[in-house]
């Protein structure tokens, strides 16, 4: 055998033709398996996951909503690709003030007095996020962030909302790093006109926001609805809920007949949903990262439970009909060719004998005597 740059003028060793054969052969052999492909694209393919918070039930009372926001979506996208954030809460909860917040904002208030009075003195100042101007008060620093960056911003507002078409876009690109500059200058500055930003540091973190009535389980209705229709529509493959309320177990249960994998976020040990679900943990498990670590095991076994089924043996009733049609026909045929081989004239009077009586009547020794002498 001649090739480009070297030339192989002694034959192959019979036991390296043989590996070479055998190495070939099991190459084709599992390329040839459809099942083999199969699995192993299951096992690579991440699910997507959809996260639905009831803030009725669950707000986020005891943490900064960004900083929960942000440990819940780590947690969550260990069990997969996060496709979908969705949060219901009425408007009360979104106007609702927590104890520790009101306890920071008494403090605040008290620490402003005292550094009008002379009587304790900051010792960084006080620095503006937006012009870099600095203050030895923080009230003076509200008072200038009020007076000039808050009317600023409107301005912009109102001149983007009165715009129209293109040069709509054009304001909204020029004055977008500007706004946004604001918006978190603002959020250190400024104290809250409604709640403490609930909705704001939500819709900041990701998720999408909705607002209902506040009537009694407005908000467990629209959120069931939502959970509903994704799995309608087959939008995630992985639900998980941050809630404790019972409420929701139906749905759970319907996930789970949908071959849906559910896991759950609240702060009861043995709760209902945590009963039904795949998976469950708590807040200070998210916030402190060990749900993530425990995500591993259970993706693992999801994984397996996957493989198992798809090698689990289903009933095919038009596979299993063919096979009974096509066994049915060999054994009709076999009965035909030997009641043609073996009818030599005798056999009619034989089974004409032995049908003589009722099948439920026993034959008697003369019975039998008589037919032996015939």
């Amino acid at each position: 055998i001649k090739r480009k740059g070297f030339s192989l003028r002694r034959p192959l060793h019979p036991v390296v033709l043989l590996t070479l054969v055998y190495t070939i052969s099991r190459l084709c052999h599992f390329k040839a398996k459809r099942g083999f492909d199969s699995l192993n694209q299951t096992s690579s393919v991440q699910n997507s996951v959809a996260v639905f918070w009831d803030l009725d039930n669950k707000p986020p009372n005891a943490f900064p909503p960004f900083e929960a926001v942000v440990k819940l979506k780590t947690a969550a996208s260990s069990f997969g690709v996060v496709r979908s954030m969705v949060a219901y809460a009425n408007q009360h909860s979104f106007s609702y003030v927590p104890k520790a917040v009101r306890e920071q904002r008494r403090e605040r208030k008290l620490l402003n007095q005292l550094e009008n009075k002379g009587v304790i003195k900051s010792i960084d100042p006080y620095v503006c996020k937006v012009c870099g101007r600095r203050f030895y008060t923080n009230e003076k620093l509200v008072n200038h962030f009020k007076q000039i960056h808050e009317r600023e911003h409107q301005k912009r507002v109102n001149q983007i909302g009165s715009a129209r078409g293109s040069r709509r876009v054009k304001l909204v690109g020029k004055y977008s790093m500007k706004m946004e500059k604001y918006k978190n200058a603002a959020r250190e500055v400024l104290t809250p006109k409604v709640g403490y930003g609930l909705a704001d540091e939500l819709k900041r973190a990701g998720f999408w926001v909705g607002t209902v009535s506040n009537r009694p389980q407005a908000a467990d209705v629209a959120l069931r609805d939502h959970m509903v229709d994704v799995m309608d529509k087959r939008k995630a493959e992985c639900l998980m809920l941050v809630s404790d309320d019972s409420d929701f177990v139906g749905v759970l249960k319907e996930a789970k007949l949908r071959c849906l994998k559910t896991v759950v976020v609240g702060d009861a040990d043995d709760g209902a949903l945590k009963r039904v679900a795949d998976a469950g943990f708590s807040w200070t498990e998210i916030l402190k990262g060990k749900a993530k670590k425990e995500a591993v095991s259970v993706v693992g076994k999801w994984k397996d439970r996957d493989i198992l089924k798809k090698l689990e043996w289903t009933y095919d009733p038009e596979v299993e009909r063919k096979l009974y049609d096509s066994e049915g026909m060999f054994d009709d045929e076999s009965e035909d060719l030997d009641f043609d081989g073996s009818d030599d004239g005798n056999s009619s009077d034989y089974i004409h004998k032995e049908d003589s009586g009722a099948w439920w009547e026993l034959d008697t020794e003369s019975d039998a005597d008589s037919s032996k002498s015939q």
